[in-house]
């Protein structure tokens, strides 16, 4: 991105990465209009940009409403929308309708393609999501003091190769490794839940967390993440190691996350995406 001041919408889903995104935007100097998710963006965007509206993940039609009021070439999208709210019973309007009738498939990928290609036949480019946090995302190689175990390396590698034969089937972003056996696989409840179960399951023996960027070209909407409360659900749950795609994975609150995992003898390793 280069430095000139640039105007940006924003469709901002649930968590902190749309309010992380606003907030940068704004130190930045950059003018950004929030279009918030009802039911999964938080209030707090109105306060951070420049202008907000608010739609129903069903209305495309007004999306694309606001993004030409506004006159805006370039939309991010932030945050998460829960796949069971883009699957519910709420009545898509017609440009939805006509979308969700021209894709083979309905997860969550077939979808955001569907709409990445409505969006350019109008003028809109849907960015990368990480265009305003690229500080954010995690550098490679051992970010922790602890460095891993031989052991803990081997079950790294075999998490990544799980996880990469899972990245066409949309199903989840983490999986859950103990003694080069996958405990758990990530889907709809989040990686925390997902922990919890795994450790359910392993009479106390130690985990290892492998969190993929599901081996995409692009990272347009649903990007990894973890923050301190991942460490702390680690530390609950047994799980010494956490591995994530290097530039593709976001870290919040670094400085407090590593502190907290060195605190813990947590081992935080950033690894070079694999295609």
């Amino acid at each position: 991105m280069s430095g000139r001041l640039r105007r940006y919408g924003l469709l901002a889903g649930n968590g902190r990465f749309p309010l992380l995104a606003l907030a940068e935007a704004r130190r930045l100097g950059h003018e950004v209009v929030a279009i918030g998710v009802k039911g999964e963006a938080a209030p707090e965007i109105e306060e951070l940009a420049a202008r907000s509206y608010w739609i129903t993940i069903a209305q495309l039609g007004k999306l694309i409403e606001i993004l030409h009021k506004e006159e805006l070439k370039d939309l991010v999208m932030a945050g998460q929308v829960k796949h069971a709210s883009i699957f519910s019973s709420m009545r898509p309007d017609w440009r939805l309708m006509k979308l969700l009738a021209s894709l083979k498939q309905r997860n969550t990928d077939a979808l955001i393609g569907g709409v990445r290609k409505v969006l350019e036949e109008e003028g809109v480019r849907l960015l990368d999501s990480t265009v305003l946090l690229k500080p954010l995302l995690a550098s490679e190689g051992v970010l922790t003091r602890r460095k891993p175990t031989a052991a803990e390396e081997a079950e790294v590698r075999y998490g990544r190769r799980i996880a990469a034969a899972l990245s066409s089937f949309d199903i989840g972003q983490s999986v859950a490794i103990s003694e080069r056996a996958c405990v758990a696989v990530e889907a709809m409840e989040g990686t925390d839940a997902m922990l919890r179960r795994a450790a359910s399951l392993v009479n106390g023996r130690r985990l290892t967390l492998v969190k993929g960027s599901r081996r995409r070209e692009h990272l347009l909407f649903d990007v990894p993440v973890a923050g301190p409360g991942t460490i702390a659900v680690m530390h609950e749950t047994g799980t010494t190691v956490m591995a994530v795609d290097a530039g593709r994975t976001l870290l919040l609150d670094s400085e407090e996350l590593l502190e907290q995992a060195n605190s813990r003898k947590i081992c935080v390793i950033g690894l070079r995406s694999e295609s």
